[in-house]
């Protein structure tokens, strides 16, 4: 007989990110899920799951936990030595959203130590910071509301078979320098040296989802040898992440507004990572944004 693996995922992150609801989501997808929980006993509930029929875990932990961050590598060294599969995912957002969510909330900051809701934000970015380099999946809760971030997740966690079987996840998002850069992209492709159709005035009111611009951005020489690179760089990386045991991987491709010359080159990028047999999910963050 076989025993099913162990599948944990950590929702972490900061506070006012939106992790309840991520616990939510995940239990709704058939997570067993347990909030608050110290990761020293990351370990004990691992030793009591293995053998039983529910093999996905959701543990949610955030710095009430007091001193986590040595016991969660611990706990998810042990968890994988033993076999077990385990994810970090780290909600973030912008720290003026952040304060406007606890503005609204009238809750007290769990880091703040008596002082405002800034100071709280700040200690807890600072102490989180090696946690989010960690993470294996990094969502920018900025602008979504709870719809938006229930799809987000079900996009990456509700097909068990598939997310268990399949390679390493990826997703593209195209965006503007001039609207800031994505939080939850692990790296970022700057293509604002290639010719703006934002000066070619039949072009600006277009956007890169357009045939003209496609054909404009496309047709340029520097544009053909920067994919011809981006395609070299893609069949490098991917599999040495896959072989370090990353299961996700988000790549930002950014313009200046993030409306024309991003949007093709994502799409590109979307389709050279099918062509290497990595499905993508390409988006595209301020196409619709002046």
């Amino acid at each position: 007989m076989n025993v099913p693996e162990l599948d944990v995922t950590i929702i972490t992150g900061m506070s006012g990110a939106g992790r309840s609801e991520a616990a939510n989501v995940l239990e709704d997808l058939g997570f067993f899920v347990i909030d608050n929980l110290p990761p020293a006993l990351i370990t004990k509930v691992a030793e009591l799951a293995r053998g039983q029929e529910r093999t996905r875990y959701a543990l949610v932990v955030d710095v009430r936990s007091g001193d986590f961050l040595a016991a969660l590598g611990d706990a998810l060294s042990d968890l994988r030595a033993e076999g077990g599969q385990a994810r970090i995912v780290f909600l973030d957002a912008a720290d003026d959203v952040l304060v406007r969510r606890y503005e609204a909330s009238r809750r007290r900051h769990p880091a703040s130590e008596g002082e405002g809701v800034i100071e709280g934000i700040e200690r807890e970015r600072a102490l989180l910071g090696e946690l989010k380099g960690e993470a294996d999946v990094i969502v920018d809760t900025s602008s979504l509301n709870v719809h938006e971030l229930r799809d987000r997740l079900r996009e990456l966690f509700a097909d068990e078979e598939a997310a268990h079987h399949a390679r390493l996840q990826t997703s593209v998002v195209s965006f503007g320098y001039k609207h800031g850069l994505p939080l939850d992209v692990d790296m970022v492709l700057d293509c604002r040296f290639l010719p703006n159709p934002h000066w070619v005035e039949s072009l600006r009111p277009l956007t890169g989802r357009d045939r003209p611009v496609r054909e404009y951005v496309l047709g340029q020489r520097d544009t053909r040898a920067f994919l011809k690179e981006v395609d070299r760089l893609v069949a490098l990386l991917l599999p040495a992440f896959e072989r370090e045991g990353k299961s996700y991987l988000s790549i930002g491709v950014g313009c200046t507004g993030g409306r024309h010359r991003s949007v093709v080159i994502a799409t590109e990028l979307g389709a050279l990572l099918a062509k290497r047999g990595y499905t993508a999910r390409v988006a595209h963050r301020d196409v619709d944004r002046g």
